[in-house]
């Protein structure tokens, strides 16, 4: 595919970066000619000096043989008019943007982004993605990612083997015996570094992130039996009451009235603001870096410090300045890419990356076949693709276990006539089924494969 990026930040590098290591044919528009250096000195892509909404800055990177458009620039206005030119001037199929003032995206405005008004085939909120995440975390304590698919009824969890873990020693063949009814399905394990395809010999140890795959009634047995058993939080600290921060109190005042909230925020005119919006939720001026704030936050009765800064080092410092001073877990917003890696030996429990989310949303326009979701996993070691099974597919009519799949690939889960199916070797895919894969980053383009219509079927 040609695809022209606009913004080249942490978000547009990281999709470039991907895309290109991907075999695409990538152009980067950006006003910082530090950036634009930044991305031509380390990736194999154009970079385009100027604003990505001039039509002359589009046609130098080539908008008009473009099949897809993503702007990703800081401004919400630059990004909606870089997508109307490139529909109007340049016949671009395919033009995603993200738009984070909520004003925009409230649902009586919502028409704004119909084709024949303000063509943007894809918008994406990072604010209210990273938000529902953030939520999703928090219903789930003890897993350290969550991500759900098939309509929210089959979910992906990341969850870390400390020292009490029951099942680590004991091979993977051993869990569908002990559990014979869990239908999880373990598909990767992050270890020292690499994340990898474990086999039904293989054994968990202690240290290892495992991702499973799990029917969504099943997802909290689940981390039981991998040794987490931690309560759903009933006193939340949340540090930063920006876009997220605010979004996550909000969302935690309708659907948990129960919770005891309180929200530490820098700015006073900030706090004063997100006090008067809020009904139950005390709002602290302050630093959160500053222990005398966290205390008067009561930190040490709370189950949760829910860090959502724009700066990874003060969340990072904060979440583990809340543990040491009582705070029983900690979740952090982390947007530096070396970070995630690192986080359990930093002392963070759990952590959601807005870079990952964004990404995993383009990624989906991206993929060829018929993609339902794609989520990218470790910094793009991996991802986790949802995909129909159609009938010329080579999936079809073949138990699992005669499927010739490559390594580093892994069916997770199977959701037919709306629910996810109980897997094992003589399962058959078949016609309209969804399939969730997990693959390694070099297998993805074989996975696309399997779910392309291919001529026979027309």
């Amino acid at each position: 595919m040609r695809i022209v990026i606009c913004g080249a930040g942490q978000v547009g590098f990281g999709i470039a970066e991907r895309l290109s290591t991907e075999g695409h044919d990538v152009s980067v528009i950006d006003v910082a000619p530090d950036l634009i250096a930044n991305v031509r000195d380390q990736l194999d892509v154009r970079g385009v000096i100027g604003h990505g909404s001039h039509p002359d800055i589009l046609a130098a990177a080539g908008a008009a043989d473009a099949d897809l458009l993503i702007a990703v620039t800081q401004s919400d206005e630059v990004n909606m008019v870089a997508a109307q030119v490139a529909h109007s001037l340049f016949q671009v199929p395919t033009k995603i943007a993200r738009v984070r003032a909520q004003s925009y995206l409230t649902p009586i405005y919502r028409h704004f982004f119909a084709r024949n008004e303000m063509p943007i085939d894809v918008v994406i909120s990072p604010e209210i993605e990273v938000g529902e995440m953030v939520m999703r975390r928090l219903a789930l304590p003890g897993a350290v990612e969550t991500v759900r698919f098939a309509d929210d009824n089959v979910v992906v969890v990341g969850i870390m083997c400390g020292d009490d873990c029951p099942v680590v020693d004991t091979p993977l063949r051993q869990l569908t015996e002990l559990f014979p009814n869990l239908g999880a399905v373990v598909v990767g394990a992050f270890r020292n570094g690499k994340l990898f395809v474990p086999q039904s010999e293989d054994m968990l140890r202690t240290g290892d992130l495992v991702y499973v795959v799990a029917p969504r009634e099943q997802v909290r047995r689940t981390l039981v039996i991998f040794g987490h058993e931690e309560p759903k939080a009933q006193r939340v600290v949340i540090a930063g009451g920006g876009n997220i921060g605010f979004y996550v109190a909000q969302e935690l005042e309708k659907r948990e009235p129960g919770t005891k909230l309180k929200i530490i925020e820098a700015s006073r005119p900030r706090a004063v603001q997100i006090a008067d919006a809020l009904h139950r939720a005390v709002v602290l001026n302050g630093s959160a870096l500053d222990q005398d704030i966290l205390r008067e936050a009561d930190i040490e009765d709370a189950d949760t410090m829910v860090a959502l800064t724009n700066d990874d080092q003060a969340n990072i410092i904060t979440c583990v300045m809340a543990k040491t001073l009582g705070c029983t877990r900690n979740l952090s917003l982390i947007n530096n890419v070396s970070y995630p890696a690192l986080a359990n030996a930093l002392g963070i429990d759990a952590y959601v990356n807005p870079r990952a989310v964004t990404i995993s949303r383009v990624l989906r326009h991206v993929r060829r076949g018929r993609i339902e979701s794609v989520h990218s996993l470790q910094n793009g070691q991996a991802e986790v693709i949802e995909a129909e099974a159609l009938e010329t597919s080579t999936l079809v009519g073949r138990r699992l276990r005669d499927l010739d799949l490559p390594a580093g690939v892994r069916v997770g889960a199977v959701y037919r006539k709306n629910k996810p199916i109980e897997i094992n070797g003589q399962t058959q895919i078949l016609p309209k089924d969804r399939v969730i894969m997990f693959a390694l980053a070099e297998k993805v383009h074989q996975v696309e494969q399997m779910f392309r219509v291919s001529l026979e079927f027309f």
